[in-house]
């Protein structure tokens, strides 16, 4: 199905879930966000929010220092 990742078209599975997603692109959960159609998504949802078709997803990595 077709979404919009971080601002750029993309393809992915249909009837995935965040947790598949992320998965997909090697990407851990720890460090990151996950914002669906303008809401954010709490990592406790990422196994059983699922992805539907148009959906804009943007995913924000945590980056540390000092």
């Amino acid at each position: 199905m077709r979404v919009t990742l971080n601002g750029e078209p993309a393809e992915i599975g249909d009837n995935g879930t965040i947790a598949d997603l992320l998965d997909s692109l090697r990407i851990g959960r720890e460090r990151v966000a996950v914002e669906v159609n303008l809401d954010i998504v709490p990592k406790a949802m990422y196994d059983i929010h699922r992805l539907s078709e148009g959906d804009k997803i943007e995913v924000v990595h945590f980056v540390g220092g000092g």
